[in-house]
Formats: C-alpha cells, structure tokens, sequence
C-alpha cells in the first residue's frame, strides 16, 4: 500500500478530521508563501521597508499609502482559484469525514471550493472594516479606493481584517479552532512547516489517533505523525479522495 492508498484508508475510517493548513496549501493556486526563498519577504521591493515591517500594525497606522500599495501588488491575488486540494476537502466535508478547516491562509479560497466550516486565524482579505465605526466592506472597496481607502459613513480609515505582526489572533476563531482539532479523530496538516505561533501551537490539542503530515519540508510534529507525505497536497489529496469508496 503506498502512501496515498494509507491516506485515503484513514480518511475512510475517519468521522471527525480536522484539516490544519498554512501558505502551502494556496501555491498551487499562484499564492507565493511567505519564508521560502520566492516568498513574500524575500522579493526585492522598490523601499528602504522590508516586507515583514510592512504588514505590522505600527506601519499600517504610520504609513497607510505604503501598507496599502504593497498590500494590493502582494498580498492580494485576485486571478487565484482554489485548486484540487481545496476542492477535496469541500468533498471530505460534504461526505462527512471532514469536520472543519483551521486555516492560517487569508485568501478565502477555501471557501471559494465550497467548504462550509472554516476557522480563518489571520483573517480574510475578502473582508475589510472601519476602524472607526465598524463599517463593513468587501476586498473590492479597498482596491478601488486609491491610495487610501476612507468609510463613506464617517471618513474613519478602512483597513482589511486580517491579523497583521503585533496584534493578536481573534479569540473567538482561536476558541472554535482549539475545540475543533481537540475533538478530531485525524489531524492533516498540510502545507506548513508550523513555525509560525501562537497558530501552530494548536496541533497540541490534538488527541485523535491520526496525525498526517502532507509538507514538502520537514516540521516540528514529523516525529509524531502516523503519514508523512513530501508531495503536491492538492495532488496528493485529490487522489486520496478518489480512492475512498472503491
């Protein structure tokens, strides 16, 4: 039996799995990671910033114009789709066997796949607030509204409601998140190496049977993990769900 027959053997046993993804789950959709070395922070910039002091909370509220030009050329991908590692899991969850998505991603392509229950730790660029009133307003305001986008209610400054460096992960999702791989049967993480806390952390509430591992790079859980597959996770999931069943 190979590794995707085992994956997709667990999978089939499996009522209660928890899917915990980062970056790597959206480069197959043309989202560059972050810490590789074509990642976010290592593309030269046209500024005296590094890309890491940019996306704090302290630069956003200093130097809007600037957050908001490099937010809008790398952070946001508007052409992105999910992939058939997103398709799978919808799949997964719509059969049963997968009870919820903890994701450290921001792009929504989860939820693009059709995925119904998905705990976002840093947020969503699909969704963006006044932080004056509390406004509500879609990605699509904040790319129009050149250079700096301002609350047509009360003038305040919009911002995207994602978790940027210095602020803290939303209790709520944190919460839901901690319950959820707490009461999972399977834990697959995928796409992340887990070096980026509090978020990877949480796989510590894990007590299920089945821990899997699907990361092209080694991680911090490898030497607990019942699966470790170093391939494509849209591929390698894709797969996995195709074989359940026959």
């Amino acid at each position: 039996m190979n590794k995707i027959e085992q994956l997709s053997e667990i999978l089939s046993q499996s009522q209660n799995a928890v899917f915990f993804g980062g970056a790597g789950m959206s480069t197959e959709s043309g989202i560059p990671n972050f810490r590789s070395a074509n990642g976010i922070y290592n593309q030269r910039l046209n500024t005296t910033f590094r890309p890491e002091e940019i996306v704090t909370h302290s630069f956003f509220m200093n130097c809007p114009a600037d957050f908001f030009e490099f937010y809008r050329t790398r952070i946001v991908y508007l052409d992105a789709k999910p992939n058939a590692g997103h398709f799978a899991l919808a799949e997964l969850e719509r059969r049963g066997i997968l009870s919820a998505i903890v994701t450290q991603n921001i792009d929504g392509l989860h939820q693009a796949a059709g995925s119904k229950v998905v705990f976002e730790l840093h947020g969503s660029v699909r969704r963006s607030f006044c932080i004056n009133c509390g406004a509500q307003y879609d990605l699509n305001f904040i790319m129009k509204n050149k250079p700096i986008p301002y609350c047509k209610n009360c003038g305040g400054l919009v911002r995207p409601d994602v978790v940027l460096y210095e602020e803290n992960l939303d209790e709520k999702i944190l919460k839901a998140s901690i319950e959820a791989i707490s009461k999972a049967d399977t834990l697959i993480i995928g796409g992340t190496s887990l070096v980026v806390y509090p978020a990877a952390g949480l796989i510590d509430y894990f007590n299920g049977e089945y821990l899997i591992i699907i990361n092209k790079t080694a991680t911090a859980a490898d030497r607990e993990a019942e699966l470790i597959i170093r391939e494509n996770i849209g591929e390698t999931l894709s797969k996995a769900v195709e074989l359940i069943g026959r």
